[in-house]
């Protein structure tokens, strides 16, 4: 039998334990798959923490966005927010779309929800408010015909930097594939305050920007500035959309950076 040399035993030693002592990722469940503690929804026309129609819910261990109890969707754009504001993070999202759009949404909003960072707290937006001031992540699904790209950047009430120079355009397109039907599709955030933000999928990065911040042009984001926010946008709420097409959200987690 060969003998081993007199090193290895200890060299392997050592590995075994620095593989035990190295810090393991811990993320932490914003949803876990019960209940909505730690989220409040708010709804365009309806107080903080009034879910109208349980537009928000959680059936089969799946956190759904449902229009079941709406005749129509009059304009009831709505977030569920998370209880913790947060700065530096990586947010993981695991969502598809299903079913069809509800009868008096605009055409536009067809397979669109989405994810918001940095956001403003739901109980400081007034009470007909549809968007809260942010950074959108937007999902959108495919039509399963067309190209059309998900993890893609919106602004409600902000702007933010790429090479360098401010972009004032309310959407940005990242260089995502589409995802046509009802696949499951997962997007990760990662966000280094107001330094950095990156979307995230399959391993690769489809959008970057940097110095997200108020955009004093909108008189939502105008009304935080009156009332002392500052203009650099280095944390806030995270949120998930109610923009009109049925969604469900299987895994929502974070890990702090």
């Amino acid at each position: 039998m060969r003998r081993l040399t007199p090193w290895f035993p200890a060299l392997l030693g050592a590995l075994l334990l620095s593989a035990q002592e190295a810090p393991r990722e811990e993320w932490v469940q914003l949803f876990d798959g019960k209940d909505l503690a730690g989220w409040k929804a708010k709804i365009a026309g309806y107080e903080p923490g009034e879910n109208f129609a349980d537009t928000f819910r959680v059936e089969d261990g799946l956190l759904k966005v449902s229009y079941a109890g709406y005749p129509e969707f009059g304009g009831r754009f709505g977030h569920l927010f998370y209880e913790e504001p947060f700065s530096d993070y990586r947010l993981r999202v695991e969502y598809r779309f299903v079913g069809e759009q509800v009868p008096g949404a605009p055409e536009w909003a067809y397979r669109n929800s989405g994810v918001m960072i940095h956001g403003q707290a739901p109980e400081s937006m007034h009470k007909e408010q549809e968007f809260p001031v942010s950074i959108e992540v937007q999902l959108l699904g495919g039509d399963g015909t067309n190209p059309r790209h998900t993890a893609n950047l919106c602004t409600p009430g902000t702007n933010v930097a790429m090479n360098g120079e401010l972009v004032t355009r309310h959407c940005t397109d990242s260089t995502s594939e589409t995802y046509h039907g009802d696949r499951w599709v997962t997007v990760e955030i990662e966000v280094h305050g107001n330094r950095l933000v990156r979307h995230w999928i399959d391993g690769k990065i489809v959008l970057e920007y940097a110095e997200p911040q108020l955009d004093e042009r909108d008189p939502d984001a105008r009304a935080l500035l009156e009332a002392g926010a500052p203009k650099r946008l280095d944390h806030g709420t995270i949120s998930l959309q109610s923009e009109s097409h049925p969604i469900e959200f299987r895994r929502v987690e974070l890990l702090r950076l």
